[in-house]
């Protein structure tokens, strides 16, 4: 077993502070402000044990929501919510003409599970549409929303092009993922990322991750997985429409509609423009019509 130099500083089992830049330790990352840090999701380890739902309220004090049973498979959450910021989504392979499949693909089951998060996008749609500035990019180049600011007037809702904002019922605020914002700031992973067992869930800094992720592909489909690809690196699926990038990207081998992904999400500012020009050629088309009208009337 692999034990990281520094841990054996901190062989107790009882610790009266925080251990410094303990996220080093637990994801090989040290947290610096500066630096852009964000998920790799790799949906092949993904077992939907669902540890990251409960490590995420926990941590954050998320109060249960959608409780019973929806019908919907092993999928209890539903979905991304105010109140549920990490979301394991159960898909069940089934064949073409509606009967279970039969046959499996190498190294994965009829079941595909995803962890889904905040995407924390560059440039991230939600911060742009924010009227008030309570939506803003940390140090560590990840977006948050600032409760005291946010008024709800819920602009933010639509601007996503993923549907994770929503406004919460009970103080009418935007809510969603922090990437634990607190935790980086004391040198900690993710509680989401610390949790998972199978390391499906990954934490670091961007760049890294993506060449990670690209290595882990290629392997993948050196195994026979020829269908493994990302979603929401630089390069790659899902990072297109004016989004460079999605710092919580994935690794996906079906499409991505499958796991309630937009095949090609796009930047809603990026429509502002031509809306703008064509409402501003309406009102003059209009105005040149009425302006003629009333010559004419003056001339008759």
């Amino acid at each position: 077993m692999n034990v990281h130099p520094r841990a054996l500083d901190y062989s107790e089992s009882l610790f009266d502070h925080v251990i410094p830049d303990e996220a080093e330790l637990t994801a090989g990352a040290v947290v610096e402000p500066g630096k852009s840090y964000g998920f790799f999701t790799d949906t092949t380890l993904c077992i939907g044990c669902k540890a990251c739902e409960v490590a995420c309220k926990e941590w954050n004090a998320l109060p249960a929501d959608h409780v019973g049973l929806t019908g919907m498979s092993y999928d209890n959450t539903g979905d991304l919510g105010a109140n549920t910021w990490r979301h394991v989504l159960f898909v069940e392979k089934i064949g073409h003409d509606g009967a279970r499949a039969t046959e499996m693909a190498p190294f994965q089951s009829n079941w595909l599970m995803m962890s889904d998060v905040c995407k924390h996008c560059s440039p991230a749609p939600c911060l742009e549409a924010c009227p008030t500035g309570s939506i803003f990019r940390t140090e560590f180049d990840t977006v948050v929303v600032q409760q005291d600011i946010c008024n709800g007037c819920g602009a933010c809702v639509p601007a996503c092009p993923f549907g994770v904002v929503e406004l919460d019922t009970d103080d009418g605020k935007a809510h969603k993922c922090t990437l634990c914002y607190d935790r980086l700031k004391g040198g900690l992973e993710p509680a989401c990322a610390k949790a998972c067992p199978t390391d499906s869930i990954q934490f670091g800094e961007v760049d890294e991750l993506v060449a990670r992720a690209e290595r882990r592909v290629d392997d993948l489909r050196g195994r026979g997985v020829g269908t493994a690809y990302l979603y929401g690196a630089p390069g790659h699926a899902g990072a297109s429409g004016g989004l460079d990038r999605l710092n919580a990207f994935f690794l996906l081998t079906d499409e991505p509609e499958v796991y309630n992904l937009p095949r090609a999400p796009t930047r809603p500012a990026d429509r502002v423009p031509p809306s703008l020009g064509a409402g501003i050629a309406a009102v003059v088309g209009l105005a040149a019509a009425a302006f003629g009208l009333l010559s004419a009337r003056e001339r008759s």
